[in-house]
C-alpha cells in the first residue's frame, strides 16, 4: 500500500512491506533510478518479493520528482544531498535507526551521499548500476535533460537520449521535473570521499552497461567494498537479473 510523508515540506510516496515469515530485524531501504519509481525499479522486478521472502522488511520511496511524489521544477531542488536527506527523513519517519541501503543508478548516487552524510544510518550499501562514474562523472549526460524537453521522441537521434526519453514516457513521468532533476543532481564524490566510507559495500554493474562506468574501479577506492559483475546485462536489463539478486542476498548474509 502506497503511503506518504513530508520530507522538509516535500511530499513523498513510499511503501513499507513487512518480511514474510520471521523478520530478521534488518530492514532494507531501496532507492530507485532516474525516470523510474519504486514500483518499476523494485516491485515489477520482484526485488521486493525476493527480499521479503528472505525475511527482510522492505522500504522503498518514490524520489522527489518521480512516481507519486511531489514534482519540483527548480534544478537546485534535486541536489544529491537533498535527495539523500529525503531517504534519511523517511527512515526517521518510520523510526528505523539503521538499515541496509540499496540504490540503482541515480539511486546508487543518492545512497552513496547518504552513507557519506549519515554513516550510522547505513548498515551496508549496495550500489547497483553505478561504477566509477560516481567519482569520474556527474551522472547522466546533460543532454538527457534536453531529451526530456524535446517536442517528441522522434525528434531525437542520439541513442542514449532516445533510450531515456522512451523510458520516461513508458513510466508516464513528468518530463519537466526530470529535466530539472538531471540538471540539479550532478554532484560527484571524490576518491578521498569514497575512501572514508567504511560501510560494507557491494558494487554491482552489468558487463554491458555503458552508463555506469567500472564497478571494480569504484570498489577499489573503498576500504570495505567488493564488485559483482552482472554478466551480459546492460544498464536497464541488469536491474532484475537473477545473478544480481543472488549476489545481493549472499552479500547481506556475510556482511557484519
Amino acid at each position: 500500500m502506497l503511503k506518504t510523508f513530508s520530507s522538509d515540506g516535500v511530499h513523498l510516496a513510499y511503501i513499507d512491506v513487512p518480511a514474510e515469515g520471521t523478520d530478521r530485524g534488518e530492514p532494507i531501504l531501496l532507492i530507485h533510478g532516474f525516470a523510474s519509481n519504486h514500483r518499476i525499479n523494485w516491485v515489477n522486478t520482484r526485488w521486493v518479493e525476493t527480499l521479503t521472502k528472505a525475511g527482510r522488511r522492505v522500504i522503498a520511496l518514490d524520489n522527489r520528482g518521480h512516481g507519486a511524489s511531489q514534482k519540483l521544477y527548480a534544478a537546485h531542488d534535486y541536489r544529491s544531498d537533498l535527495m539523500a536527506r529525503d531517504a534519511a527523513n523517511l527512515l526517521a519517519h518510520l523510526h528505523v535507526s539503521r538499515a541496509d541501503v540499496m540504490g540503482y543508478s541515480m539511486g546508487a548516487r543518492i545512497a552513496a551521499f547518504l552513507a557519506l552524510g549519515r554513516p550510522t544510518l547505513v548498515r551496508s550499501l549496495v550500489l547497483g548500476g553505478l561504477g566509477d562514474r560516481l567519482v569520474h562523472g556527474v551522472g547522466l549526460p546533460i543532454g538527457i535533460a534536453d531529451a526530456m524537453e524535446a517536442p517528441a521522441l522522434h525528434d531525437l537521434m542520439d541513442p542514449m537520449q532516445r533510450m531515456f526519453r522512451a523510458f520516461a514516457e513508458q513510466t508516464k513521468s513528468d518530463l519537466k521535473a526530470l529535466a530539472a532533476c538531471i540538471r540539479g543532481s550532478r554532484q560527484t564524490v571524490t576518491e578521498k570521499g569514497m575512501e572514508t566510507i567504511q560501510t560494507p559495500t557491494l558494487v554491482a554493474v552489468g558487463t554491458r552497461d555503458e552508463v555506469a562506468g567500472d564497478g571494480h574501479k569504484l570498489a577499489a577506492m573503498m576500504p570495505n567494498a567488493e564488485a559483482l559483475d552482472i554478466p551480459g546485462r546492460d544498464h536497464n536489463i541488469a536491474v532484475g537479473d537473477r545473478t544480481y539478486k543472488a549476489g545481493v542476498l549472499a552479500f547481506l548474509e556475510r556482511r557484519p
